[in-house]
């Protein structure tokens, strides 16, 4: 019995502490909320139309009266609550009153969490509910990065009347970029899907275990697996990839997330876009500016672009960026402009001074900004080169002058071995003594009389054959200093089969040449010194960091190494070409 009382006398003991702990807390929290300059919503929970519940925050200055805009982050990301209060406290110390709503499923929303899917029409709730609020003056804005970009995107798919202008930094279009390019699936939304949706906020551990993910990467490479099957080798289902991987067409999955098309003929609201000549997922961004150039040209769209990463656009710009140490000019205070917009479009105030035209671009090598009116009228010309089947010592000519006579070279790619990868093509280094040489063909230019100055994203058309069905292909572009120096300039990863239309997959005849034009390239402004020469490499892609197209003209996801019993033989066409923007 006295066991007993001596335990119960240290658990009230206990219990009075921690509920003594908690009143003082509360007492704390009451009162710097007491004292905060600032009025803090931090539970709220909007009800959309179909009966999802989405999680939000409000911060608005105390003592402020009349109705202001409002600027909207809509995230996927719940991070530390003092990060993103610290954002919504900017908006409000700015004159606005600051929101943060997150993807539904995620902090305090009961629902089940699906990337992407839901954003197009739950950002146009948030924006109803806002609208209606008697803090808002009836004007939105939104900004962010990455997953953040695309949301406001997608709220332009069904253009809310409050909302008046965007600022995405970096922005993802799901189906283009990530989780596949130009139809081919890569993968670095493996991880990303369980570090957003394993939990209500983040799960770092899963999102930060690189050695758990590279380990299933690389298993699954040696393997031979189907690449649908990676999970399996990992032990836990990933429900996000299998969704994923199921759609390998820009189909009406992709294309229900975001503008597509004629929807981009109803965007009426200036935006203002950043971006990274190294941002992985530039043709995501660039694509819905290109879209909208297309479809409403009369909208007032500007982008800010230079040597930046994806991370690094989002602060600014970093002084190095994959080993390269950028110009001084190049860096710049992206709240700062973000801001400067808001109140030129929510108030009436003075455009930013960066903004000389619609496109604003920092000039690698030169450590100036230049701007144009379009992306088109970064370059006045085109140097087109042909990939000749003539040798130059121990690459092969890069020729202004179109071949007489069709004639080809040869490659043979064994699917089968998993010692040797094709394709290196990722920018980083960005400047390396070496390229890799061991497969594909590299292709070399006469030196430069005079510099050029390199504008935009390069284009060309490849003339091949193969013996199976489709081929994953892979094009690089370098600048060789006078130095001996490789400069990363940009690249090309594309399926075959999707060439001509990314919603639907047209196989090839196997030994029949075929003309495969490209375009989606990663754009890129770079003075070339006098000397230099540009170098192209074109390959099969084969390797570790993204789905493996055998060519049997199955799904690709299915493929295995079963598969790779007949090589594949590859014969490039002379007449095959780049044309690389320059302005003269």
């Amino acid at each position: 019995m006295e066991k007993v009382l001596k335990k119960l006398l240290v658990f009230f003991l206990t219990f009075y502490a921690f509920t003594a702990a908690l009143a003082q807390q509360t007492v704390q929290i009451k009162s710097e909320a007491a004292n905060s300059p600032y009025d803090i919503q931090d539970s709220v929970m909007i009800t959309t139309r179909d009966g999802a519940r989405i999680s939000a925050m409000v911060v608005r200055k105390k003592g402020v009266t009349n109705p202001l805009p409002a600027i909207l982050q809509f995230t996927i990301y719940v991070r530390d609550k003092g990060r993103d209060m610290k954002s919504l406290k900017e908006s409000a110390d700015n004159g606005y009153v600051g929101v943060m709503a997150y993807t539904r499923g995620k902090r305090f929303s009961p629902d089940e969490i699906w990337p992407y899917e839901h954003e197009a029409n739950d950002t146009y709730e948030v924006i109803d509910w806002i609208s209606k609020q008697s803090w808002c003056n009836g004007s939105v804005g939104m900004f962010g990065g990455s997953y953040n970009g695309f949301t406001q995107w997608a709220a332009c798919k069904k253009l809310h009347p409050a909302l008046k202008t965007i600022v995405p930094y970096v922005a993802n279009r799901p189906g283009m970029g990530l989780p596949m390019e130009n139809n081919v699936f890569v993968n670095p939304n493996y991880e990303w899907s369980f570090y957003v949706g394993n939990n209500k906020y983040l799960d770092t551990l899963a999102g930060n275990n690189r050695q758990r993910f590279r380990k299933m990467m690389f298993d699954w490479w040696r393997q031979g697996i189907a690449y649908n099957k990676m999970d399996s080798l990992d032990g836990v289902p990933n429900k996000w990839f299998q969704r994923w991987v199921s759609h390998p067409s820009f189909d009406a999955y992709w294309q229900n997330m975001a503008p597509y098309k004629n929807d981009f003929g109803h965007i009426n609201i200036p935006i203002l876009a950043f971006d990274g000549y190294y941002n992985d997922s530039q043709n995501s961004s660039l694509y819905y500016i290109r879209e909208l150039q297309k479809y409403s040209p009369q909208t007032p769209c500007y982008l800010v672009i230079g040597p930046y990463g994806h991370f690094g656009t989002q602060i600014g710009g970093e002084r190095v960026v994959n080993q390269y140490k950028v110009d001084s000019v190049a860096l710049f205070d992206i709240k700062k402009i973000t801001y400067q917009w808001f109140d030129y479009i929510l108030k009436k105030g003075k455009k930013p001074e960066m903004l000389k035209d619609k496109i604003n671009y920092e000039v690698m090598g030169a450590n100036e900004w230049r701007s144009a009116s379009s992306l088109d009228k970064m370059s006045n010309a085109s140097l087109k080169l042909y990939m000749s089947h003539k040798k130059a010592k121990d690459f092969y000519v890069l020729s202004s002058q179109k071949p007489i006579g069709q004639t080809y070279l040869e490659q043979t790619v064994d699917f089968a071995d998993r010692e040797n990868s094709n394709n290196s093509y990722y920018p980083d280094p960005i400047l390396t003594k070496d390229i890799n040489t061991s497969n594909g063909y590299i292709f070399i230019s006469e030196p430069l009389t005079e510099p050029m100055l390199v504008n935009g994203s390069f284009l060309g058309q490849l003339t091949f054959s193969i013996n199976k069905k489709d081929v994953d292909l892979g094009v690089t572009l370098y600048e060789l200093l006078p130095t001996g120096e490789y400069f990363h300039l940009s690249y090309y990863i594309g399926r075959a089969s999707y060439a001509n239309d990314i919603t639907t997959r047209q196989l090839l005849m196997p030994d029949k040449i075929v003309k495969v034009s490209f375009s989606n390239t990663h754009l890129i402004s770079k003075q070339l010194s006098k000397g230099s020469r540009l170098v192209v490499a074109i390959n099969v892609n084969k390797n570790p960091f993204s789905e493996l197209n055998y060519g049997t003209g199955k799904v690709v996801s299915e493929e295995t190494i079963n598969d790779a019993k007949e090589a594949l033989q590859i014969k490039w066409y002379n007449d095959s070409y780049i044309e690389v923007p320059v302005w003269k």
